[in-house]
């Protein structure tokens, strides 16, 4: 019986660095605020005139593809993770299956917030398990600059931009690769973490513009609640499911929101932070983008065989947990 493996990862984050120092020259905040709250201290932001989300996963896929020595006729299909698509439609699947000259491949943007990877990674796996797919890339992209106010000291310390790949492929070795995950669903997060205008429900008007509705809204304090419990608990299932002991784990990767809520997390489930593996303070949240960052960057700390749940939260409410073995 086939099972699915990360077969190569690679990652993209843009070289303008947007400081604490820099950001309290325009908002009314300061590095002390910032890194006492959320731990960020700086996040990347992508400047290029004319570029938008699909810039940075075709400057990932194009990595990918060299690190695995992978030609771009070869690729099946490409899963497209992003809340900062180019343009409402065509997909921004599309325009990257384009760009990097993925001739064969079918493509599809798929929306899961902050967890999109994991909800993308887990398409993924069931497609090269069931034998439709051979070479599948997961890309999560994210201009998460595009969709903040600048003007609210609130959200705008939080947010940076970056991609990060995964290519799946099938293994028949049945104790390494995607083993498990849960995942779930709750529509009645929706008013705490939104943007309010800019869909078929409000299209854009001079009011809607005029009322700063075509960012992002972030109920912090319902967000910060939700986000710990829901994480925990799904890491906590994964693990269960799978007759997983802290001790048994090698590393979490949990979605780069807040330090604080990875904190918190960490602690309930009784995990070591030294097995926590966090870099949102270079980087801050970038949705769907931070655990393949985050990977990315730790991936000469793993070895074949290590045990890792990873774990997210996001606007929807969307959330879950993987367990993963990893291949590399």
């Amino acid at each position: 019986m086939l099972n699915a493996r990360i077969a190569g990862i690679a990652s993209y984050a843009p070289d303008d660095v947007l400081d604490n120092e820099m950001l309290s020259k325009m908002v009314d905040t300061n590095d002390e605020w910032i890194t006492t709250r959320v731990g960020i201290k700086e996040r990347r932001i992508l400047k290029l005139e004319g570029e938008g989300s699909s810039y940075m996963g075709i400057k990932a896929i194009e990595k990918l593809l060299a690190d695995t020595g992978t030609k771009p006729e070869e690729v099946d299909l490409l899963i497209c993770a992003t809340s900062n698509p180019d343009y409402r439609f065509p997909s921004t699947a599309s325009v990257m299956i384009h760009g990097c000259g993925l001739k064969n491949a079918y493509g599809y943007d798929l929306q899961a917030a902050c967890a999109g990877f994991i909800v993308a990674l887990q398409d993924a796996c069931a497609y090269v398990k069931s034998g439709l797919r051979k070479k599948v890339i997961v890309v999560a992209t994210e201009k998460m600059s595009s969709m903040v106010n600048y003007k609210d000291r609130a959200t705008c310390p939080l947010f940076g931009d970056g991609a990060g790949c995964v290519l799946v492929e099938p293994t028949e070795e049945a104790n390494v690769g995607i083993m498990d995950g849960v995942f779930y669903v709750d529509g009645e997060g929706r008013d705490h973490l939104l943007m309010k205008a800019g869909g078929s429900k409000y299209p854009a008007t001079v009011e809607t513009v005029q009322a700063d509705e075509h960012y992002v809204f972030q109920d912090g304090r319902n967000v910060y609640k939700n986000a710990v419990t829901d994480m925990f608990e799904s890491t906590c299932e994964v693990m269960r499911r799978n007759n997983l002991t802290v001790d048994d784990v090698d590393y979490m990767i949990p979605h780069q929101a807040n330090m604080r809520i990875i904190e918190a997390v960490a602690s309930r489930a009784g995990m070591p932070l030294e097995k926590v593996l966090v870099n949102i303070e270079r980087y801050g949240n970038t949705s769907a983008a931070s655990i393949p960052l985050c990977l990315d960057e730790y991936k000469s700390k793993l070895k074949k065989g290590d045990k890792l749940i990873l774990t997210a939260f996001g606007a929807g409410f969307t959330w879950g947990a993987m367990y993963i073995v990893w291949d590399l």
